[in-house]
Order: C-alpha cells, then sequence, then structure tokens
C-alpha cells in the first residue's frame, strides 16, 4: 500500500495530495495518508463522506493519523 506523509503540511495540501492519488488509483485499491494535523482528518471526513471513497482513520499516536482511502 503507498503511503503519502504529510506530516508539518496544513490544509489544504494533505486533502490536494489525496485528490490527486485518487485519481491515480483503480477501483477497490487503498493508499495510506498520515498526518499531524486534526483539521486534515475534518476536512477528509468531509469531503469524502458522501463520495464513492471508503476512508478509516485511526490515531495511531496522540496527535498523529493514519488515514486509510479506499476507491469504492
Amino acid at each position: 500500500m503507498e503511503k503519502i506523509d504529510c506530516f508539518g503540511d496544513q490544509c489544504p495540501i494533505p486533502v490536494l495530495k489525496a485528490d490527486a492519488q485518487i485519481k491515480s488509483i483503480k477501483k477497490g485499491e487503498s493508499f495510506m495518508l498520515i498526518t499531524d494535523h486534526s483539521c486534515v482528518v475534518r476536512s477528509i471526513e468531509e469531503k469524502y463522506a458522501h463520495q464513492n471513497i471508503g476512508i478509516q482513520i485511526d490515531e495511531v499516536m496522540n496527535g498523529v493519523w493514519e488515514i486509510i482511502f479506499t476507491k469504492l
């Protein structure tokens, strides 16, 4: 699984990186975005809530999130 490191990137940069990666993957494929900004998590939840993208968000450490995107 491809990982996109967005440590230190503030909105909207991680969301734009996710958009670009979503366009490049096929149905059923996944990738992980890693971030250290809670605003990124909120933005992603809002943006992809009603799209054909599955998201799984896990706070792996205090203030560090791994977000798995799957194209449905």
